[in-house]
């Protein structure tokens, strides 16, 4: 028969099981309270849990990326090297090594480790961008341009990082056939490609080639991009490059509408392009183009309802080119119950200057198909291009100045007068 445990032995027993669920506890609680801390404190979450790989990771990309410290290469390299044996699958750690080697010198070993992290995840981000950089070293620009792709699709707020390389790519036939064949696969940077693009005198001319190429292809360009490129062209002062590219991209529908002022008649096809129409939200008021329906005597054009607020600055507005001579602007509209506490104008401004070169007013009151005009010139140099919109004289947001009513536009032409 077993003898029964005497009391003080069954008060330690019961001890010991309180001790080892205490440290089972404790344990579990540093594991869980490393795991909450691991991004914004690696150090903190690494002291509560040596084990935690992501806080490693954090501590070490940390000190590699501190600017104001050398980093210890050799004692990173170990932690890492240390941390591999418990994870073998970690993508992320042959990554670091891979770079703490590279910058130890040792650019062999460094791709070594870099090629492998990429085996265990393609779209590891550092193993991916180190490769990208070979392969544009190596003047692999293809393989370049199908890594880019890789990272672009997983990582695509790394775009900023990769634009500085991509004249370098496009420059090269054998990058641009690759870019092209990426775009015309649906890459989703094609839009961040042509805006990158825009933004240096290179850039726009290799995207200007671009847009060419996919013109009547599987991939034709859409009014984004086309206008991500006018609006690089007119950043550039280049107006008349810019004005030959719209007029280029217009469709068969499009080119119906063609004039000094692209769409007189306000139809409702609005492409978005900068020598289109363009119409600024203002909570004062409200702008909607239309055919016959809801117009005033069975006409459409451009509607514009006052709410009885305040309104300042531009309702309505599209770049033109007017090369010199005298020209005259003409309005037909018609209005219902308007009331303007300040000017309401159609205004001609050269781009780039602060001169005025036509202003005509809209009157108030009800009218139909009431006729305005008035003549103007573009002097023979300074103005190579031509803001057209539609204003009001208003300064300050006061509710002593509220526009009541409305105002429908029938019809805005320019039309060039004889010498």
């Amino acid at each position: 028969m077993t003898e029964q445990a005497s009391p003080l032995m069954q008060n330690l027993r019961r001890s010991g099981v309180w001790f080892v669920a205490s440290v089972l506890a404790l344990a579990a609680s540093s594991i869980g309270l490393s795991r909450f801390l691991e991004t914004e404190t690696p150090t903190v979450s690494l002291a509560l849990d040596p084990l935690n790989v992501n806080a490693l990771i954090g501590e070490i990309t940390d000190d590699l990326n501190d600017t104001s410290n050398a980093p210890d290469l050799d004692a990173l390299l170990a932690q890492a090297e240390s941390a591999l044996r418990f994870d073998l699958a970690d993508a992320r750690l042959y990554s670091l090594i891979g770079e703490i080697k590279f910058r130890q010198g040792a650019k062999d070993q460094a791709y070594e480790f870099f090629d492998q992290a990429r085996k265990l995840s393609k779209t590891e981000i550092h193993a991916l961008q180190r490769s990208i950089g070979r392969s544009i070293e190596t003047a692999d620009l293809s393989g370049a341009v199908g890594e880019i792709d890789i990272l672009l699709r997983r990582w695509p707020d790394q775009f900023p990082a990769i634009a500085e390389g991509l004249p370098t790519i496009l420059s090269n036939p054998d990058g641009y056939h690759a870019v092209m064949a990426a775009i015309r696969a649906a890459a989703p940077w094609r839009a961040n490609l042509f805006a990158a693009l825009g933004k240096t005198p290179d850039g726009l001319d290799f995207a200007n080639r671009l847009l060419l190429d996919l013109t009547g292809s599987d991939a034709p360009p859409i009014s984004s991009e086309v206008s991500a490129v006018i609006k690089g062209y007119i950043g550039q002062k280049e107006y008349e490059r810019a004005y030959r590219l719209f007029l280029f991209s217009l469709s068969d529908q499009e080119r119906k509408l063609g004039g000094y002022v692209f769409n007189s008649t306000f139809e409702p096809v609005r492409s978005g392009k900068p020598f289109d129409w363009q119409i600024h939200d203002q909570s004062g008021l409200e702008v909607a183009f239309s055919t016959s329906n809801g117009s005033i005597e069975g006409e459409g054009g451009a509607t514009v309802r006052f709410l009885n607020t305040p309104v300042r600055n531009t309702a309505l507005s599209q770049y033109i080119e007017l090369p010199p001579g005298s020209y005259k602007i003409s309005l037909l509209a018609s209005a219902r119950n308007l009331k303007l506490p300040k000017e309401l104008f159609w205004t001609i401004r050269c781009v780039g200057l602060a001169g005025e070169i036509a202003r005509f007013n809209i009157p108030e009151g009800t009218y139909n198909r009431q006729a305005l005009s008035q003549t103007f010139s573009v002097g023979p140099a300074g103005c190579p291009m031509q803001w057209l919109s539609l204003e009001t004289a208003a300064i300050a947001q006061s509710w002593r100045f509220r526009y009541v009513g409305m105002l429908e536009m029938h019809k805005l032409s320019i039309e060039r007068l004889p010498s």
